[in-house]
């Protein structure tokens, strides 16, 4: 069942980018100002990967909002958990950092848009369990 709402309005879909990359940026950010010494580099470039990591390889199959294809399959709660887990750790990251202007607006966006895409978190949470031929690739 796939949704043709606010979710996938190209405005939405761009918010969406923005905040992904937001996120992406501010662990960067976040990573070179919390640390100290040899950890800097390190974290800047850490931080960042392992989010987009998660980012990318948890996801649900089907999704309409991402190529459909799922590298590691997750129940939709658990991909939901995994995209507030990357973007609240950008505003915690921020906030930790003394970017606590940024890391509001960054919250006010992330709210804003989760509000606008209720289709989305609701389809999302609709998406559980995932099937054993899933998640054993079909074999």
């Amino acid at each position: 069942m796939a949704w043709h709402s606010t979710s996938t309005h190209p405005a939405s879909l761009a918010v969406r980018l923005f905040l992904e990359l937001g996120a992406l940026g501010a662990d960067a950010w976040a990573g070179w100002h919390l640390a100290s010494g040899g950890w800097r580099y390190p974290l800047v470039v850490f931080l960042p990967l392992l989010a987009a990591t998660l980012w990318g390889v948890l996801n649900v199959p089907g999704d309409p909002s991402r190529n459909g294809e799922a590298p590691i399959p997750v129940p939709g709660p658990v991909r939901l958990a995994v995209e507030w887990t990357v973007f609240g750790s950008a505003v915690a990251l921020l906030a930790a950092a003394g970017a606590t202007v940024a890391a509001g607006c960054f919250a006010v966006l992330l709210v804003g848009y989760h509000l606008t895409a209720y289709d989305r978190v609701r389809w999302l949470l609709g998406r559980a369990p995932i099937p054993a031929a899933v998640r054993s690739g079909g074999r």
